[in-house]
């Protein structure tokens, strides 16, 4: 019976695709009478009775279908179109709406927006998209290209991440009394992002990418705070879709290339020891794998991923480098309880190993004769999210970090991070964002300056930022940001405040 109700339900198919709405319904409804009731037919069938003309029957049957998560989308469009042909514009827009706020299908958000536009302006159109019975939940392009360019202009308060206020320098043996200059400018951020794609399998794709992003200051005297970095990637892309269950795989290689000034915070000059120029300390090339993996069960989903990576800073003759290698692998789980909420859980574990700088001893110390640092990290976190109308969701989180020196425990802390978000989307056109974050360390034995007699290291940071999105065309975004960023500690090296404007265009492809 199976077999015949599958058997019925690509012929309705066919019978679709050449413009036999009629008998294409009785298919169906053979179909459902062997055995056959997904989700899937019953888009279709609604589809059938939209092109029929069968509106009030189109809306029952696409309802049935708009409560399977990967239709849900496209159903509510259809939702629209279908309420539109019956006259309830009002109603026809709640539809839009909401297949314009969900987060799976970018594509189904941009024609919705555009709906709801035709309709504010009380401009009919034949049809805002051509419906098309489907085997399958979305038509796959043979290739693909995601094109991003954005550039603005921004203005910030501490360029150099400089402290407020002078403060005595303990980790120098002469205690100086040190009075940071605090110094603003305006600055160019520029981002480019470009991939291709060659979906050359029936659920797989092949891809290349690239992007290259920095912060490039007007000021000559603060050319020492530019930085970029450039990426290049390939790899593939797996997704494979069934009634109630998604299975997604990522992997590729990446290799980037990152350029930093080492600077002196305190007055923005390029450091040196004994008299050499250490400037290029921070700029390094890194590279390696990386691989990720989901897979849903209807309302739950459980996922896992690794990267690896080695870091290779530039070489310095007169202090340390930076090179390690770095190493990552995570499980995370979510499950859905409504429509409206769910509840994610994560696990990670990475280590950062280093193979030049020596560790430090109880005391503050940092011998030469040490082994090299190695840090383990594991954290844990919880985060959970609510929509609270079509147009608003928010979400908090919990994350606890762990970190573990493996030398003798001086640099271990425990860190507890807080953090909320909230989005609201006001009209068809804007969307702002909020979030905030809070961070608290906890050190075990590592000591402010490194030096015993400053007591215990404390830090705190807060970050909060403001992302606001106007729609200009479909292809073209105005977007402004406001981030304000705080340390506090007793290491009065890296206490700053920080706050940084911007407003740019981004257009995409």
């Amino acid at each position: 019976m199976a077999a015949t109700a599958s058997e019925l339900f690509a012929d309705g198919n066919r019978l679709f695709r050449d413009d036999l709405y009629w008998a294409a319904l009785l298919r169906y409804r053979e179909a459902a009478e062997a055995g056959m009731d997904t989700p899937l037919l019953h888009y279709n069938t609604g589809v059938a009775h939209y092109r029929a003309k069968q509106h009030a029957r189109a809306r029952e049957a696409l309802q049935k279908s708009a409560t399977y998560g990967p239709l849900a989308a496209i159903s509510h469009y259809n939702l629209g179109l279908n309420a539109y042909a019956m006259g309830d514009v009002d109603q026809a827009l709640r539809w839009f709406r909401r297949a314009r706020d969900q987060q799976q299908r970018s594509d189904i958000s941009r024609l919705a927006r555009r709906a709801i536009r035709q309709l504010e302006d009380e401009l009919r159109a034949s049809a805002p998209v051509t419906i098309e019975a489907a085997e399958k939940e979305r038509t796959r392009n043979l290739t693909n290209l995601d094109l991003r360019v954005f550039v603005g202009a921004g203005v910030d308060d501490n360029v150099f991440r400089s402290p407020s206020d002078p403060y005595i320098d303990f980790s120098d043996p002469t205690q100086p009394l040190v009075t940071p200059v605090v110094q603003s400018g305006m600055y160019v951020p520029v981002n480019v992002f470009a991939k291709y794609q060659v979906n050359s399998l029936e659920n797989e794709g092949f891809f290349g990418s690239y992007r290259v992003g920095g912060r490039f200051y007007q000021d000559k005297n603060l050319t020492a705070a530019n930085e970029y970095l450039q990426e290049a990637g390939f790899g593939s892309e797996y997704r494979r879709r069934t009634e109630d269950r998604e299975t997604r795989v990522y992997s590729a290689f990446k290799i980037a290339q990152h350029r930093e000034i080492y600077y002196d915070p305190d007055d923005g000059l390029e450091r040196q020891v004994g008299g050499v120029d250490i400037s290029d300390r921070m700029s390094y090339l890194r590279y390696g794998p990386e691989f990720w993996m989901t897979k849903r069960y209807g309302s739950l989903t459980v996922g896992a991923r690794a990267k690896g990576q080695l870091w290779n800073y530039e070489e310095v003759s007169q202090v340390p480098e930076y090179d390690h290698e770095y190493w990552n692998i995570g499980l995370n789980g979510q499950y859905q309880f409504t429509s409206t909420s769910l509840l994610r859980l994560t696990a990670e574990y990475y280590t950062r190993r280093y193979g030049d700088r020596t560790a430090f001893e109880l005391d503050g110390s940092q011998p030469l004769g040490n082994p090299t640092i190695r840090y383990d990290y594991t954290e844990l976190g919880i985060e959970a999210r609510q929509r609270i109308t079509n147009s608003m969701w928010f979400s908090v989180n919990y994350e606890r970090t762990d970190r573990e020196d493996r030398h003798v425990g001086y640099n271990n802390y425990v860190r507890d991070s807080y953090r909320a978000e909230l989005h609201l989307q006001l009209g068809q056109r804007f969307d702002l964002e909020a979030s905030v974050r809070y961070n608290i360390y906890d050190y075990e034995n590592a000591f402010a300056f490194h030096d015993p007699a400053s007591g215990r290291k404390t830090l705190e940071s807060a970050t909060g930022r403001v992302l606001a999105t106007f729609e200009m065309t479909r292809n073209l975004d105005l977007i402004a940001e406001y981030r304000v960023h705080e340390v506090a500690s007793n290491d009065y090296r890296i206490q700053y405040d920080r706050g940084q404007g911007m407003l740019g265009v981004r257009w995409s492809h």
